[in-house]
Parts: C-alpha cells; sequence; structure tokens
C-alpha cells in the first residue's frame, strides 16, 4: 500500500507548521492488508492538537516525545532519523516541525518520555563538501517522501542527490543510501556523548567504523557513570572505493587520522566517489556490554548485508505482534490509530542483554553477567506509567514476555540490593513517586504468570514496603520508597516531610494515595506467595487512601502533622503536594476501593455528579496519566452509560492520525495502551486484580489472540456507523451482572457481545 501525503481538511496542521505536508493514511483498508501498513511511527512527533492540549501541560508535555523508529518488538535499539543533536534531558532524537536531518541514531530514548538519551551513535550520508558536525551536516527532509513505518524508514534529501533507506532488528541495523550524481559521498559517525567522553575509530584494513559512548545517570546520581557504555560497529561495503578518511572535532578535520577520544563533538569519516544509480548499503550492530559484543550481535542478526531480507523479517515481527488483535468494521483513521497505539506499546521495556544473554550488571554495570542465553533481560521501566495499561496489555498478549520483563526486575534487585523504583539507564532513579514494581508483578501474577520467582519477588517487594536503607547514601542514590517513615508513622506523608531526596520533591498527598495502592497490589501478591499476615497488614496500609481526602474541601488536600488539612487549597490548579496535576485529578486514585471512595465523597449520586465535572467542567486531564482510570469510575458507581460516553470522547477527540496527535507524552506506550484497551472496549482500572471493566469499542468486533492463547471475540454492532452507548453486553451469550470482565474469561476462546 501507498502512502498519500497531503494536508488533511479535518487537521490543523498548516498554520502549526507553516504549511509542511502531512502525512495521514486515508487509502481504503480490507482485511487483507497487514496490520503494519495502517502505522504511520511519526504520530506523536508534534506538538500536540488534541482537544485538551494545552490546558494543563506546557512545554515538552504537550509533544508526543515519541520518534519514528524501526526494529522489532521490544528491542534494543530504535533506529530513527535525527533532527536534534544531543543525549539532554527532554529532547527527543526526531521532531515532524524540524526541516533539516542530522543522520541516523541508534537510540536508547524512553520513548515518549521527557527524559534522555544514553549510549548512542549517529551516522549520516551527505555529498559535496565534507560538513562533519550535526549542525553544519544538516541536510533538507523532502517530507513529500518520508514514509515512517515501524520495519522501514526513508527519505529523499535534494540536497545531497539521494535517497536513505533504513531498517533493522533489535541490536543491528542496516542503512541503503542511493546517490543520483558523479560526485563525492561521505559517512560520518559519531558517539552522542554530551559530556566529552567515549572513542571512536576507522580500520581502514576491517572496513569498519566502531566506538563507544558512556552512559550516564540522571535523577538520582545525575551526571554520574553508570558503569557501562553504549558499544557500536558500523561495517562498510568491502568493495566501497575509499578516497579519503579521518576522524574530527566538531567542524575540525584530522585527515588521515584514524582514532579519537575524550572530546566533545569527536567522530570519524570516509569518502568515496558517486555516480547515477549507485547505492552504499551499511550494516552496524550494537551492544551494552563491549565492542566484541556489539560484533557478535551485527553478526547474529544481520550476517550478510541484504537489505530487503532484513526488513522482511522486520516486517514479519511487526505483523505477529500487531496481529494479535484484528479489528473490523471501522473508520480507516480509526484502524491506524489503534494499530500506530499498538506499536508504540511494544517498545518498551526493551531488551539490554546481546544475543548471547550478556548484559552489564544493575546499578553498577562494572561486571558483565549473562541470563545464558535462553531469555532476554529487559531495563528502561517506565513504571510510574506503564503499570497501568502497558504492562497488563503486555500480560495479556505476551504473558511470556511479560514474565521475562517480571523476572528482569527481581533480576535487578537481586543485583542491586533493592527492588528499584523506575529502573531506567539500568541504574536505581527514584524518578516518580510510588513503588509501582509491585503493581507490575503482582498483577502478573495474578493473571498466572509463572516464568518468574514470585517469593524473591515478594522478598524484595516487601523490603521496600517495610525498611529504609540504613545506609542514608543508599537511600540518597535511589534504593528505597521516598519518605516510607513519614508514611508509616502518620498513615500519610504530612506537608512537613519536603521528600528532599528525590528528584520530585513534596507531592505528599499523591504519594499517600500512590503508596496505598502500592499496598494493596503488594497484599495480592502476599496471598500468592504465602504471607498472610504481610498480607492483612498491607491490606490495612492500602487504606490510607481515606487520610488525604478532605471531607471539607470534597477532594484530595495536603495535611499536616498535627491532622490538619491545608487551608485555601484550590482543587482546580496545580499544587506542590499533587504530582503533575490538581487535586482533582487525583482524588480518583483509589481503583483499589471505589465503595470506599464513594463513601467519602457522599454516597453514589454526589460520586457521580463529581466525576461527571471533570468532564463537563474541562478539568480532564488525559495527557497526563493520573486522570487515565477516571471515566472508567462511573462503572463503579452503576453508570456504565456515562463510562461508555465519555471513553467514546475521548477516544474521539484525544488521539488523532497526525504528528500532533497524542494529547501529551507517550511516556513508554502508556497513552498508547489506554486507546488500545478503550478501544477494544474494556480497560484494566485496578492492575493486581483479575478484573477489566467495560466501556464502549471503537468497532463492530474485535478478535484477541495471545501468543499461544484462543481468540477472544467482541462484537459491537453500530459501533462503525457512530453508535456510541451499548445498553446489553453478554458475556458468551449471557448477560453481565456487573460491567466488568475478567482475565480467564479473555483468555478462554469466548465472546462478549455490545448490543
Amino acid at each position: 500500500m501507498k502512502r498519500i501525503l497531503h494536508i488533511s481538511d479535518s487537521c490543523r496542521w498548516a498554520s502549526a507548521f507553516m504549511l509542511m505536508a502531512v502525512a495521514t493514511i486515508h487509502s481504503p483498508l480490507s482485511l487483507a492488508i497487514n496490520p503494519i501498513d495502517r502505522v504511520d511511527t511519526r504520530v506523536g512527533t508534534a506538538f500536540a492538537e488534541t482537544r485538551t492540549a494545552g490546558l494543563f501541560g506546557k512545554g515538552s508535555e504537550d509533544h508526543g516525545q515519541t520518534v519514528p523508529a524501526v526494529g522489532v518488538p521490544h528491542g534494543m535499539n530504535l533506529w530513527t532519523p535525527q533532527t536534534r543533536d544531543t543525549e539532554q534531558k527532554c529532547i527527543a532524537p526526531y521532531y515532524f516541525a524540524d526541516s533539516l536531518l542530522q543522520g541516523f541514531r541508534n537510540s536508547h530514548w524512553l520513548n515518549g518520555g521527557c527524559t534522555q538519551d544514553y549510549g548512542s551513535m549517529t551516522l549520516h550520508a551527505i555529498s559535496g563538501p565534507l560538513r562533519t558536525s550535526p549542525r553544519s551536516r544538516a541536510t533538507r527532509i523532502d517530507r513529500q517522501s518520508e514514509t515512517a513505518r515501524p520495519d522501514y524508514y526513508s527519505v529523499s534529501l535534494p540536497d545531497e542527490g539521494m535517497t536513505a533507506e533504513m531498517t533493522g532488528l533489535s541490536r543491528a541495523g542496516i542503512f541503503r543510501f542511493s546517490y543520483d550524481h558523479d560526485g563525492i559521498g561521505h559517512i560520518i559517525v559519531n558517539p552522542n556523548s554530551d559530556e566529552g567522553e567515549g572513542m571512536i575509530e576507522y580500520d581502514p584494513r576491517r572496513h569498519e567504523i566502531r566506538g563507544y559512548n558512556p552512559v550516564h545517570r540522571i535523577y538520582q546520581g545525575w551526571g554520574e557513570p553508570a558503569g557501562f557504555s553504549g558499544w557500536f560497529i558500523i561495517k562498510l561495503p568491502k568493495n566501497l572505493k575509499i578516497t579519503d578518511y579521518g576522524t574530527f572535532k566538531g567542524d575540525t578535520l584530522h585527515p588521515h587520522r584514524t582514532a579519537i577520544s575524550g572530546e566533545p563533538g569527536i567522530g570519524a569519516y570516509v569518502s568515496f566517489k558517486t555516480k547515477p544509480s549507485m547505492q552504499v548499503t551499511l550494516t552496524a550492530g550494537s551492544s551494552f556490554t563491549s565492542m566484541e559484543g556489539a560484533r557478535r550481535n551485527l553478526e547474529k542478526e544481520i550476517p550478510v548485508a541484504d537489505f530487503e531480507k532484513v526488513r522482511r523479517q522486520s516486517t514479519d515481527a511487526w505483523n505477529r505482534q500487531l496481529g494479535m488483535i484484528q479489528v473490523e468494521g471501522g473508520k480507516d483513521e480509526d484502524m491506524a490509530k489503534f494499530y500506530g497505539s499498538l506499536y508504540r506499546c511494544s517498545l518498551l521495556p526493551r531488551v539490554i542483554s546481546d544475543a548471547d544473554g550478556s548484559y552489564p550488571r544493575f546499578a553498577k554495570g562494572d561486571k558483565i553477567l549473562s541470563t545464558g542465553g535462553k531469555t532476554d533481560k529487559y531495563g528502561d521501566f517506565s513504571m510510574w506509567d506503564t503499570y497501568r495499561a502497558l504492562h497488563p496489555l503486555l500480560t495479556l498478549l505476551t504473558p511470556e514476555r511479560s514474565g521475562e520483563m517480571m523476572q528482569s526486575l527481581v533480576t535487578d534487585a537481586e543485583e542491586g540490593g533493592w527492588m528499584p523504583i523506575f529502573p531506567c539507564w539500568n541504574s536505581y532513579t527514584a524518578a516518580m513517586i510510588g513503588d509501582h514494581c509491585a503493581a507490575a508483578i503482582a498483577d502478573a501474577a495474578v493473571k498466572g504468570v509463572n516464568n518468574f520467582d514470585k517469593e524473591k519477588a515478594y522478598r524484595y517487594l516487601r523490603k521496600n514496603a517495610f525498611e529504609t536503607p540504613a545506609d542514608f547514601n543508599e537511600y540518597k542514590d535511589g534504593m528505597g520508597r521516598r519518605a516510607l517513615e513519614s508514611y508509616m508513622r502518620y498513615g500519610y506523608i504530612p506537608l512537613e516531610d519536603g521528600v528532599e531526596e528525590a528528584f520530585h520533591k513534596q507531592e505528599q498527598t499523591s504519594r499517600t494515595l500512590e503508596y496505598a495502592f502500592d499496598d494493596f497490589a503488594l497484599a495480592q501478591l502476599a496471598d500468592i506467595v504465602g504471607a498472610t499476615e504481610d498480607a492483612e497488614m498491607l491490606r490495612k496500609r492500602a487504606g490510607n487512601y481515606r487520610n488525604v481526602i478532605d471531607p471539607a474541601l470534597g477532594y484530595a488536600n495536603g495535611r499536616h502533622a498535627d491532622g490538619t488539612f491545608a487551608e485555601g487549597t484550590d482543587p482546580f490548579d496545580f499544587n506542590r503536594a499533587i504530582t503533575e496535576g490538581a487535586p482533582c485529578h487525583y482524588t480518583w486514585y483509589v481503583p483499589h476501593d471505589p465503595e470506599g471512595l464513594i463513601g467519602m465523597l457522599g454516597g453514589r449520586e454526589r460520586f457521580v455528579e463529581k466525576l461527571d465535572s471533570m468532564f463537563t467542567q474541562k478539568r480532564y486531564w488525559h495527557g497526563n496519566e493520573p486522570c487515565h482510570q477516571v471515566a472508567y469510575m462511573f462503572d463503579m458507581a452503576g453508570r456504565n452509560d456515562l463510562t461508555q460516553k465519555w471513553v467514546r470522547h475521548i477516544l474521539d477527540t484525544e488521539y488523532l492520525d497526525t504528528p500532533g496527535g497524542l494529547s501529551g507524552n507517550d511516556d513508554a506506550g502508556q497513552m498508547s495502551a489506554w486507546f488500545v484497551f478503550s478501544a477494544m472496549g474494556f480497560y484494566p482500572v485496578c492492575p493486581a486484580t483479575d478484573r477489566y471493566y467495560l466501556g464502549a469499542p471503537l468497532f463492530d468486533r474485535v478478535t484477541i489472540t495471545p501468543e499461544g492463547g484462543k481468540p477472544f471475540t467482541i462484537t459491537a454492532p453500530g459501533a462503525s456507523e457512530g453508535k456510541k452507548v451499548f445498553k446489553r453486553i453478554l458475556l458468551n451469550g449471557e448477560p453481565l451482572e456487573d460491567f466488568s470482565i475478567t482475565h480467564s474469561d479473555l483468555n478462554s476462546a469466548g465472546t462478549l457481545k455490545f448490543n
């Protein structure tokens, strides 16, 4: 299927991007079309243009912060075009609004986030005079020619007289540059070290460029070495006749010098003659362990520089992943949004181990360990976001991989001594609040994932829930729950505790609410492993949410150590005791005890009225995760009609098939996971239970076939014709008594029918 590139009448891109052409997919779709053909990977790479964009977020929070990556699901690298040079926080490698291409990166960006890249390199091909720094070599992109798919990226570079193409697998990628003229061409490679560290060298005997880029931490331990590097190797064609080579620093050339290290802006280049119809094909491998690891990964994944073969492998991997869910009877744009969302749900967490199972030890990186090669080791868990829906989706579709991810967390705890809170860059971070590895692990365990050590997981999660590191330096370094002593002493975190040893300071009310839920989740796991006394204690602590719901205010509120609530709180404005939002956003963060919350807010009628005002008064903020369960809370009060109404409103207004089509950071796939679940007609409101609450499907028919599982079919006649509220719901032909289904229901060859 060819992509139709045009400026859509239905979107507002012209002013935002100065009349640049916009890529959307509106070709007629049929069941014969593979899922991958519906996906444009540039969605989320521009400033948000959705309904609530700008109501609460600002700056980078109003970008999807995604990249148009190629590769395979959960691969080590996001092989992506680069328009921004840096690994600094909150700057993604690619933005659709940029008009110049700087090259192609093996990115380890936390896709959809506001963090930083690490351990990456960038390579580029240009023509004419040699320009080496990212700024000087940047060249115009012909947007009309740009194709961005999960398995393939290509673009015409008119000023270079060439077309660039890229595809890849997990640890290795392949690039093809096609020239249309006689002249001089150049391949330029640089390690992306903002710290001026790393090394790069050209080996003329082996026709390769290789190097490394040391990784540094952010948040806790910001700027400190993480103990490991991103290693890379680029293989040049043996028949490519090199006419010149050298290294550089910025735009200062060092001709015929083969290596350079320890300075900012360094790189290496080779030059060669071009002619019309000439193609130069390069392969690249990477590793977090060593140069030899990068070489082995390249030889394992791409032993021969066969571009089309590698693309077929990538295509097949994506069609297997995306094909686990088949949607029928829907608008073309909705199908594109659905499979684009499922693609973004399949990037993180990422594999960090080599093909042979080697990986750097967690939290130190100073020792190379191994899984034995039978399983992969995963890293980069954006856990404050992804425990909500992304991990439940992976547990539903790929339970074996989900178990490997949970075991990776257990392994991290063994190697570092504490279960991490938000493990990224193979390090402790304490980047966000809560302790949500408990939720993700308990959710997998409750849903029958068995290929990880539950007892060991519980042991380390219990340590997080009941102990604080005796060594203050360990606590400062990100180990253990923040402000745990206050939480256990008061049953909430008082405003007097500033939570200084954290990236997010203050935010005491949100922390209390999140710890209460985490305690509930851990109680579920305690039951599974037989720790019954612990389970009872944790269930009591799960009621601590009550301590920060202010009965006079009617919303969550900050509370002092003497028990009094903060005065003068505006429940609809940002608040220092609340994480990234207002009290009205966090009041509903009690997924484990909706009945208790209903009672505290004045009963069902008052609960529904207050909940409905989130939408009618434009207080709902879909661009950030604390609101993601809000529309489904109507189900808890018996008003599934309102859940259906507002879920469909969000589906229709907060997601577009355009570069500005996400209402906020995609946050490692959580924003997209909300769409995938909700478009199917249900959502995991309370992870660590087996229950999903019902909304309204976006398609007439959905078939879910988990890896190794049986198909489950959802039908909603009329959905594609605009029907948004269904009055009768049948599970296997029987009317549902409540507005939920279970995980075991989904794992049977059953049917769910919306009438």
